[in-house]
C-alpha cells in the first residue's frame, strides 16, 4: 500500500517514537510535508528527512510551492548535513526570498559565517531585498566572523528603512553584533537609542563586556540594568558571575549566588551552576566552590571541569587528580579541557608517570590531532618536569604548530640556560613561516647573554623596532636593558632605558646589576641615586648589588646606611642574599683596614649574620657600641 494514501494516517518513527498525523486532503498535502520536515529536524532524523526528500522530488511538490524546499533546507541543516542544505537550493527551481533566508540561517546556526555572508552577497545580485529575517541572520553572522564593515552596512539599511525603532529583536541584534565584534562602545551607544530596551539588550552588553575582561564595566551595565526596573535572567547572572571571577569580586559573586539561591534559578539550570563554581574558583575560594558543585541537582563535564582547572591553577595537583578519577567513576568522559587541566597538575609538580599515562590516553583518543592547545599544554607540561627532549618530540609530532607551540619549548630551553637549543628553535619556527611574539622575544633575549649571542639580540632589537612592539610591551624593554647591560655594553643599555615611558625597580636593577657584575661601582650607585630621584623604592635585589657596589667602591658610609634601611624594612629575616651581600661589602671594607678590632667586629657580625637573625643583628650592634 502506499503510504501516502488519501486517509488519516498515523505515522510512527522508528527510532523516536514520537506519532505524526498526516492530512490527507490534496489541498493539505504541502502543509503535512512542512510540518513533517520539521519535525524530522527537531529530532535530527536524517533517515526519515532523506524518505520523505524522496517523496517530495517524487510528487514535484518542490515546482509547487518554495516553502517544501525552505524546510528541507532547514531539516537538513538541524541534522547536521549543510552541504545537503546547499544541494536542496542549487537544485530548487523556484528561489524566493524565504528560501534565501533558509539557507542563511543554515550557515549561520552552524557558525558558518563567510558562507552566510556569501549566500547575502548573492541573494542581493539576484534582485532579492533582504527582510527582518535575512537582518537577524546576518547580524548573527557578522557577529560570528567579526565583519564589522558588513554590520556597519546592514545598521545603517536597518535605519534608513525605519525597522530600529518598529524591531526589538533587531536592535537587540545590533547590540550583541558590536559587542562581539569588540565595539562595546558603539554596542552601548546603540543600546542607549533603543527605544525599548529589555533583559535581552543587557545581556548582550554585559555578555561583551565579560568576554573582553571589562568585569567592571559589566557589573556597572548589571546595576544599570536593574536600576531600570528590568530583572535579571539566568542568562544575565552567568555573565555577571564571570565578570565577578575576572575582577575576582568574591564580595559581589556572593551577593549574586545569594539572589540566585534565593529565586530558585539553580534547580534544572547547570550553565549557572557551573558559572557559580568557575566564579569561586577563580576568586581562589576552592572549598566554597568545592561545596557549589558537591550541592549541584546535576554535573557534566563542564562542571568538573571548572572545579579541576581550579585546583590545577592554585598547585593543588593531588586534589585535581581526585576529581579526575572520581569524574570517571560518575561516567563522565574527559574531553580536551580536562586534559589540559590535568596536564597542569602534572606540571605542577613533575608527576611525569601520571603525564604518561595521560600523554598514552590522549593518543589513543586521538585528541593531539584535533586540538592544538591540548598538543601545547603538552609540549608546557613536559617543559616544566623538565624533559626537554620528551616536549620537542610531541612538538616535533603535532600536526599543528602555532606560536605558543614554538615559544612554550624556547621557554624551557632559556630557564635551562639551553642557549643554542633555543635558537635553533626560532630559527625552525621562522622556517616554518611562524613569527615570533613578544614572549617568543623575551625568552630568546634571556638567551642573548653573550658575545657570541648578542648579534642575534641586535637582530631582535631592530624586529622589535620595526613592529612597534617596545611602545606596548614594557616587559621588552627591560629584557633589553638587561641584555645589553650583561654583555656590557652600557651606553646601549642606558639608551634604552632612556627611552622606557615608564620605568619600575625591576628596569633599573637590570642596569645596577650589570654595573656591580663588571666592577662598576661607582655607575652603580649613579644609577641607583637617579633611581631615588625618580621616587622609585628600592628591593632586596636592588640592596644586595648596591651592597656590594659599596664593597667594591670602599664606601663604608653608604653601607651603613644601606644596612640601617635594611633592618629597619626587617629583610634580614626573610632574604639571605642579604645578610651574604651585606657581609661581603663588609669584608671587602675591613680586608683594606689594618684596624683589628674592626676586623674582630666584623667576625662577629658574620657569624651573627649567618643566623639571619634581626634580633641577633641588634644584639651585636650594642656589644659593638660597648
Amino acid at each position: 500500500m502506499d503510504s501516502w494514501t488519501p486517509s488519516v494516517i498515523m505515522m510512527r518513527h522508528s527510532n523516536a517514537d514520537t506519532e505524526f498525523l498526516v492530512m490527507t486532503n490534496q489541498e493539505k498535502h504541502l502543509g503535512s510535508f512542512v510540518v513533517l520536515l520539521k519535525a524530522c529536524g527537531r529530532k535530527k532524523d536524517l533517515c526519515e528527512a532523506t524518505r520523505l526528500h524522496e517523496e517530495v522530488v517524487k510528487r514535484g511538490l518542490l515546482e509547487k510551492n518554495p516553502r517544501i524546499g525552505s524546510a528541507l533546507i532547514c531539516t537538513y541543516a538541524e541534522c547536521g548535513m549543510t552541504s545537503k542544505s546547499r544541494g536542496v537550493f542549487e537544485d530548487l527551481p523556484i528561489r524566493d526570498v524565504v528560501t534565501w533566508n533558509s539557507l542563511i540561517s543554515c550557515y549561520t546556526r552552524r557558525g558558518q559565517g563567510h558562507e552566510a555572508l556569501k549566500c547575502f552577497g548573492l541573494m542581493q545580485k539576484e534582485g532579492f531585498r533582504p527582510t527582518e529575517v535575512t537582518f537577524l541572520c546576518m547580524l548573527n553572522a557578522c557577529g560570528n566572523v567579526r565583519d564589522i564593515d558588513t554590520g556597519e552596512q546592514i545598521h545603517d539599511e536597518i535605519v534608513t528603512r525605519g525597522l530600529f525603532e518598529k524591531n526589538l529583536m533587531l536592535g537587540n541584534a545590533l547590540v550583541d553584533m558590536y559587542a562581539r565584534c569588540g565595539m562595546l562602545r558603539k554596542a552601548r551607544e546603540v543600546l542607549e537609542h533603543l527605544p525599548i530596551r529589555d533583559v535581552v539588550s543587557w545581556n548582550s552588553l554585559i555578555a561583551g563586556y565579560t568576554r573582553l575582561g571589562r568585569g567592571h564595566e559589566a557589573l556597572d551595565s548589571f546595576d544599570r540594568m536593574r536600576s531600570e526596573g528590568i530583572s535579571p535572567d539566568a542568562v544575565t547572572f552567568s555573565s555577571t558571575l564571570r565578570a565577578c571571577g575576572t575582577m575576582r569580586s568574591i564580595h559581589k559573586g556572593k551577593m549574586i549566588h545569594d539572589e540566585i539561591v534565593h529565586r530558585g534559578l539553580l534547580n534544572g539550570n547547570i550553565v549557572l551552576g557551573n558559572a557559580l563554581v568557575d566564579m569561586y574558583v577563580k576568586c581562589g575560594v576552592l572549598a566554597k566552590a568545592q561545596h557549589v558543585f558537591d550541592d549541584l541537582p546535576v554535573r557534566d563535564v563542564i562542571s568538573w571541569n571548572a572545579l579541576i582547572a581550579g585546583y590545577a591553577q592554585n598547585g593543588q595537583s593531588h586534589e585535581a587528580f581526585y576529581c579526575f578519577e572520581k569524574m570517571q567513576t560518575e561516567g563522565l568522559s574527559p574531553d580536551a579541557i580536562t586534559f589540559s587541566c590535568i596536564l597542569t597538575a602534572c606540571g605542577n609538580i613533575g608527576a611525569i608517570d601520571k603525564a604518561n599515562q595521560i600523554h598514552d590516553e590522549i593518543l589513543t583518543r586521538r585528541l593531539l590531532e584535533k586540538n592544538i592547545v591540548l598538543g601545547n599544554g603538552m609540549v608546557d607540561m613536559y617543559v616544566r618536569c623538565g624533559y626537554l627532549g620528551k616536549a620537542r618530540d610531541v612538538l616535533n609530532k603535532l600536526p599543528h604548530r602555532d606560536v605558543i607551540s614554538w615559544t612554550t619549548l624556547i621557554s624551557g630551553y632559556a630557564t635551562h640556560s639551553q642557549v643554542h637549543e633555543a635558537l635553533s628553535c626560532l630559527q625552525q619556527m621562522q622556517k616554518d613561516g611562524i613569527s615570533p611574539n613578544e614572549v617568543t622575544y623575551l625568552y630568546i633575549l634571556k638567551v642573548c647573554g653573550s658575545t657570541e649571542t648578542i648579534h642575534i639580540g641586535k637582530k631582535i632589537h631592530d624586529d622589535i623596532l620595526r613592529k612597534g612592539s617596545l611602545k606596548k610591551n614594557i616587559a621588552l624593554w627591560k629584557a633589553l636593558v638587561a641584555m645589553y647591560a650583561h654583555n656590557g655594553l652600557f651606553l646601549k643599555a642606558r639608551e634604552v632605558l632612556e627611552e622606557i615611558p615608564i620605568r619600575d625597580v625591576v628596569t633599573w636593577n637590570a642596569l645596577i646589576t650589570g654595573y656591580t657584575q663588571v666592577g662598576k661601582g661607582h655607575e652603580a650607585m649613579n644609577c641607583f641615586e637617579l633611581m631615588q630621584m625618580e621616587g622609585i623604592n628600592p628591593d632586596a635585589s636592588t640592596l644586595s648589588c648596591i651592597l656590594k657596589a659599596c664593597g667594591s667602591t670602599k664606601y663604608l658610609g653608604k653601607g651603613d646606611e644601606i644596612h640601617k634601611e635594611i633592618i629597619q624594612r626587617g629583610l634580614l629575616e626573610n632574604d639571605a642574599l642579604i645578610g651574604t651581600a651585606l657581609v661581603d661589602c663588609m669584608l671587602l671594607v675591613m680586608l683594606s683596614c689594618q684596624h683589628t678590632k674592626c676586623l674582630m667586629n666584623f667576625l662577629f657580625r658574620k657569624l651573627v649574620l649567618g643566623m639571619h637573625s634581626l634580633q641577633g643583628i641588634l644584639r651585636m650592634d650594642d656589644l659593638i657600641k660597648h
